[in-house]
């Protein structure tokens, strides 16, 4: 595809992506509205995001492997048909479990255009040239990733529209998107007639990472760390993913291909990535908390506040990926990116409740800027390891690892965060006198209903335990940069698919002509 095919057809696969990423994060501050208008509990509404949590990271590798096997535009047209009727349904619920299992439904094709753009990307320009167009890609995810609950925020404060439209928004997107895709997108897909499909590893993987994310999602909340119930999800997931490793030795097409994510490079770019993913989102998830909580902004003020840490990512994404398809060389990028982001949660880090906004908003534009130099980059390592007929599979992988990475980092960020504010609340209560063998304070983030001494000592509790996070994920983030240092500074290769697979797949055709002879 020349450049003009290719800008022409990436238009519609940047509205899709949008409207996968900005689905995740717009109804963040919506949700107790939506919760409490359609009479859910406090389970049901951790419910409402864990289903869609499960859904997209479980199924992303396998979406990953279906895209080395089928007609790739053709599966993604098929994953936005699902996201956008389960998005219009979503709109549509009349109680709390039918939301539930439409976003469980939302979260599979959230999970599938979020995987598929990225392959049908790697499928169309060289890795050289994709540089570029990753630089578009991750300037889509940073606005739809922290613009996303500003826009939340303007829909639900606007009387006639109602949260409904958080979930409607993506509809319109999406079709326009998929009649743009079938005139502009136009892949050479080659049929391979004796396809197999790895169910049984499909399977383990999926039951595996779900039981998984249940334990990061449910722990430290419902259940202590050292429990019978850590004791038995664990053990299921270990014995459910060990056996999901067997499989994939022996299938001829596995889910996620060993030999690929046991190379050196790419077994870096996964850990990489896997610490980018832990830094930016159990970090970043958190920043609004502390702009509503901690100094009392609106929640629509609070989207415009983290506004620095977008623009970062946007420029720094755009830049670094013209820079890495001029000059063919990612290491430079990777490591600088994954340094400024250390530096940025390191700033970060040293916040409380009375931190002045110009110190934390050069902060956040610093993370930014590392996440979209690292970010985008780390997925190119990979792509550019592995031949044509893998890619979906190795892209897959990487992505599962980056959203399994943010998984943890906000439960395990936010358990961290729960312990401080509980133990600085306690402090602040008895050094006014009260009480603390009760709950008060502790139990409902309701800061008008307070007496304003006690609201006060939530307020500082909130802004001083967030500091904490920053430091954790610096150290996170350090460890990313660390992985990122013994990455080999290949050039990245200019063909779509690797030479020497050409090759030998030119030679075996021949063997098999001459054999027939």
């Amino acid at each position: 595809m020349s450049h003009r095919e290719v800008m022409r057809a990436l238009s519609g696969l940047l509205m899709v992506l949008f409207a996968a990423m900005v689905s995740s994060t717009v109804v963040s501050v919506a949700l107790p509205q939506i919760v409490g208008d359609l009479g859910g509990t406090q389970s049901q509404y951790t419910w409402v995001v864990t289903a869609t949590l499960l859904a997209s990271t479980a199924s992303t590798p396998i979406w990953g492997k279906l895209a080395d096997l089928f007609d790739k535009k053709r599966l993604l047209q098929i994953a936005i048909a699902i996201f956008a009727l389960a998005s219009l349904a979503c709109g549509l619920v009349e109680n709390t479990g039918q939301l539930i299992a439409l976003r469980a439904v939302q979260g599979l094709g959230m999970g599938a255009l979020q995987v598929l753009v990225q392959v049908i990307i790697g499928a169309m320009v060289s890795p050289k040239e994709r540089g570029r167009y990753n630089g578009y890609l991750g300037a889509v995810m940073a606005v739809s990733t922290v613009g996303g609950p500003l826009l939340g925020g303007a829909i639900t404060d606007t009387d006639w529209l109602g949260w409904e439209w958080c979930f409607f928004l993506a509809v319109p997107i999406t079709v326009v998107a998929f009649f743009m895709l079938q005139r502009t997108l136009h892949l050479a897909e080659s049929k391979k007639p004796d396809t197999k499909i790895d169910y049984l590893g499909a399977s383990l993987i999926a039951a595996g990472v779900s039981l998984l994310l249940l334990w990061v999602t449910f722990v430290g909340n419902d259940f202590d760390w050292i429990s019978w119930q850590t004791a038995l999800m664990v053990a299921g997931s270990v014995i459910l993913l060990g056996g999901a490793v067997v499989v994939e030795t022996k299938v001829r097409e596995p889910v996620v291909p060993l030999h690929v994510i046991k190379r050196r490079d790419p077994a870096l770019a996964v850990v990489a990535s896997l610490a980018v993913g832990m830094a930016m989102f159990g970090g970043a998830v958190f920043l609004g908390q502390y702009f509503q909580i901690a100094r009392g902004y609106s929640p629509t003020e609070a989207g415009l506040l983290t506004i620095p840490m977008m623009f970062g990512v946007m420029v720094s994404s755009t830049i670094a990926g013209r820079l890495v398809s001029k000059t063919g060389r990612v290491k430079p990028y990777i490591l600088t990116g994954a340094l400024v982001l250390t530096g940025g949660f390191t700033m970060l880090a040293t916040i409380d409740h009375t931190t002045s906004l110009v110190f934390m908003g050069v902060g956040m534009f610093l993370v930014g800027t590392g996440v979209g130099m690292a970010m985008q980059n780390l997925v190119l390592v990979v792509q550019n390891s592995v031949p044509l007929r893998e890619l979906g599979a190795a892209s897959g992988a990487i992505a599962f690892f980056r959203s399994l990475g943010g998984t943890i980092g906000v439960s395990v960020l936010g358990a961290v965060l729960a312990n401080q504010v509980a133990d600085k609340i306690a402090s602040g209560l008895a050094a006014l006198g009260i009480d603390t063998s009760g709950s008060l304070g502790g139990s409902t983030l309701d800061l008008d209903a307070m007496p304003a001494p006690v609201a006060e000592v939530v307020r500082a509790s909130y802004g001083d335990a967030t500091g904490h996070l920053f430091m954790i994920s610096a150290c996170i983030a350090a460890a990313g940069f660390i992985a990122a240092l013994f990455l080999t500074p290949v050039k990245l290769r200019e063909t779509v698919d690797m030479v020497e697979e050409i090759v030998e797949e030119i030679a075996v055709g021949e063997e098999t002509v001459l054999g027939a002879k």
